[in-house]
């Protein structure tokens, strides 16, 4: 079991590597589902190891120049307002109703990500430009906000946060989201610390095997396309989110007849929706009208 929880913890690394992010999302279920940890102990072990992680990954992609510090500072101090008050608040909410939460905003994030942007969306930021303070200060607050709540270094939402709303390429959104990720991971775990005792020889081996697999994936992360990347992180985030929901959710709910009238509706619905927009797409477009000369005389 020791060494099945090593390959897994490298995966953890090479995901906040590539994807500058994801890492939370495998430490929770690693710890509760294969560790054994209750809910509230493997969201505090998680921020510690994440935390540790991220610093490492940050490194190769700093030498890279592929982190906006001012953009990464500012929004990781908010970031840990908002991280530490969503750990104190933690204690208070029952395990499964924050389980249940992360993998709702797991789908959500990774649809974000998925979703191509439409005509004339706003481009990526250039990468010398930072991102307005205000919007910072708000994207900072809320993330941290979650981060501390349900226990994840916040990756899966602070790269859609820069790459989507601050517009920055994919890239340095990743190399940035680590600098982010690390300070709230920290700030969220003193918020957790009131009410969890950690156990720090798991916690140190799970780090110790993902501070490897991260090193790795930062050196593979400058070789991978953007788009790539982007929908690498989004089916990524789908599979884990459907994971933690399924596990959480009470069988019979599975089972129930309205369940999968609810699912089939809105895979129609969805099916649905693209093939309308690949048949706009694939509609010859009007010729224009030949302008007319001048009147005849």
């Amino acid at each position: 079991m020791t060494a099945l929880i090593v390959a897994v913890s490298l995966l953890i690394g090479v995901s906040l590597g590539i994807l500058g992010g994801g890492g939370s999302i495998l430490t929770v279920p690693i710890l509760v589902y294969l560790v054994g940890q209750d809910t509230k102990e493997a969201i505090a072990t998680s921020l510690f190891v994440v935390g540790v992680t991220s610093l490492a990954a940050l490194i190769p992609h700093a030498r890279a120049h592929r982190v906006r510090w001012r953009t990464g500072l500012l929004f990781g101090v908010f970031s840990m307002a908002g991280a530490y008050g969503g750990g104190r608040l933690a204690e208070y909410i029952p395990g499964t109703i924050l389980l249940v939460a992360f993998a709702l905003m797991m789908l959500a994030t990774a649809y974000a990500m998925l979703r191509k942007p439409r005509d004339g969306a706003k481009k990526a930021r250039p990468a010398h430009r930072d991102l307005p303070l205000k919007h910072i200060a708000v994207e900072g607050l809320v993330v941290g906000a979650v981060t501390g709540l349900v226990g994840s270094g916040g990756g899966f939402l602070v790269v859609p946060a820069l790459a989507i709303l601050g517009g920055l390429p994919m890239g340095i959104a990743v190399g940035t989201s680590l600098l982010v990720i690390a300070m709230k991971s920290f700030a969220g775990l003193a918020g957790h610390l009131s009410g969890v005792t950690i156990d720090w020889g798991i916690a140190l081996t799970v780090t110790a095997a993902a501070v490897i697999g991260s090193l790795i994936g930062a050196r593979l992360a400058g070789r991978i396309p953007q788009d790539a990347l982007r929908k690498a992180f989004g089916w990524f985030v789908v599979v884990m989110g459907v994971f933690v929901l399924a596990q959480q959710l009470d069988t019979g709910l599975w089972t129930h007849p309205a369940t999968w009238a609810v699912l089939g509706a809105a895979a129609s619905t969805a099916v649905a929706t693209r093939i309308r927009r690949r048949s706009r797409k694939t509609q010859p477009q009007p010729a224009p009208r030949a302008r007319q000369d001048a009147a005849p005389r």
